[in-house]
C-alpha cells in the first residue's frame, strides 16, 4: 500500500498570502503532489488550522521565532492558517477536502502550535490518528511533500520514520523551505533518519515501476 501526504498546502504559506507566512514557490507545487498522488493508493491531507485566541500569536515578522514559554508552542509567530481565512485554504488545484482518504487539522487549540501531522503536541504524547490509520491501512510506502520544507514537511518525515514499519520517500520537487540554510538541514536530517529522497514524481515513478513496487 502507498501513501501519499500533501503537508500544508495552503495559501498561507504561499505568495498568495505575503502578509502570513509566505514561501517563495510555495504556490508552485500542486502539480507535483497530484503527480506523486497518482502514484498512490491512497491520499492524506494536512492542514494547519488556528485560532485569534492563539497564544503564540505575534502582530509583525519582526517579533516572531520568539520563546513563548508554553510547553506545547515553543516560538511565536504571526497570524497564518486562521480557520475560515484565505490563509487557511488548500492551493487551488488540489482535491477538495471530502476527496482525501485522511485529514489531518492541527494547531486548532490556542495553546499548541505543532510542527509534525502525527502529533497534537510538540512532547509526541497526543496523536493526531495518523499512524495509527496509515497502520490499519498496512502502509508499506509513505510519499511526503508540503510546505514548509524546514518546518512541518521536516517534522511530519521524523515522525513517520520514528514510528517506522514503512519506507519513507520525499518529494523534493513537491517541496519548498523556508531559509536556505534550514531547508539544507532539513534535507540532510530526514536522510540521516532514514527517508529516501527524490528530485521529482517523474523519479518516483520510475522507481516504483522499475522495483515491481505496484
Amino acid at each position: 500500500m502507498i501513501v501519499s501526504i500533501d503537508v500544508d498546502a495552503q495559501k498561507t504559506f504561499s505568495p498568495l498570502c505575503p502578509a502570513e507566512l509566505p514561501v517563495a514557490g510555495g504556490d508552485e507545487i500542486v502539480v507535483e503532489l497530484n503527480r506523486q498522488a497518482a502514484l498512490a493508493d491512497l491520499r492524506v491531507m494536512t492542514k494547519d488550522a488556528h485560532s485569534p485566541a492563539a497564544k503564540w500569536l505575534v502582530d509583525t515578522p519582526q517579533q516572531m521565532l520568539q520563546p513563548t514559554g508554553l510547553p506545547d508552542a515553543d516560538v511565536t509567530w504571526v497570524a497564518h492558517a486562521m480557520v475560515g481565512t484565505y490563509g487557511y485554504e488548500l492551493l487551488d488545484g488540489l482535491p477538495d477536502t471530502k476527496q482525501y482518504d485522511y485529514c489531518v487539522w492541527k494547531g486548532v487549540d490556542p495553546e499548541f502550535h505543532p510542527y509534525g501531522a502525527c502529533f497534537h503536541d510538540l512532547q509526541e504524547k497526543l496523536s493526531t490518528g495518523l499512524i495509527e490509520w496509515l497502520r490499519d491501512r498496512q502502509a508499506k510506502i509513505i510519499m511526503v511533500g508540503g510546505l514548509a520544507t524546514d518546518y512541518c514537511v521536516k517534522t511530519t518525515v521524523l515522525q513517520l520514520l520514528k514510528a517506522g514499519g514503512w519506507q519513507v520517500w520525499v518529494n523534493r520537487a513537491a517541496c519548498r523551505g523556508i531559509a536556505k540554510e534550514t531547508v539544507r538541514l532539513a534535507w540532510q536530517e530526514m536522510e540521516a533518519a532514514g527517508a529516501t529522497v527524490f528530485h521529482n514524481a517523474e523519479e518516483i515513478e520510475n522507481f516504483i515501476k522499475f522495483n515491481n513496487l505496484k
